[in-house]
């Protein structure tokens, strides 16, 4: 598995944070080649399922996940969705963290533990940073939308 984290201070508070990060369709418009589609109703939540699927055509993966922690921020108190991965190909989890920042707006954290079934640990820092890119990418996208 291949450890890794982003973290963004931006000028939203952290309920709006939250529903950015937690927009799951969003997220496939962030990544390239990739469409998010979420398979359980509404509201989000704990059990809330959906799958991202990326690449062209017959050349593609469904990286499913499902939300298994759902603590949106509140009153001063900090937000944390879990989410884990559970696809074919990719495995692991994330955690996105929404909590104020001192002088205002919030602070982001994203975390997390990735694996690419069929590649070798040897390969670890390449995922590890581009993984960094990809999520931190998408990440910036979906604090900047409206």
């Amino acid at each position: 598995m291949t450890l890794f984290r982003i973290e963004r201070s931006v000028p939203l508070d952290p309920a709006e944070a939250w529903r950015r990060l937690t927009d799951w369709p969003a997220h496939g418009r962030q990544v390239p080649l990739t469409r998010t589609t979420v398979l359980t109703p509404g509201p989000n939540g704990p059990g809330t399922r959906f799958t991202a699927r990326t690449g062209v055509g017959r050349l593609c993966f469904d990286d499913p996940m499902e939300v298994v922690r759902w603590e949106p921020p509140a009153a001063g108190r900090p937000g944390a969705c879990r989410l884990a991965k559970s696809g074919r190909v990719v495995l692991g989890w994330a955690l996105v963290e929404v909590a104020d920042a001192p002088g205002g707006g919030c602070r982001v954290v994203w975390t997390e533990d990735l694996a690419v079934r069929g590649v070798p640990r040897a390969f670890d820092p390449v995922l590890r940073a581009a993984g960094r890119f990809l999520f931190g990418r998408a990440l910036d996208g979906l604090l900047r939308q409206g």
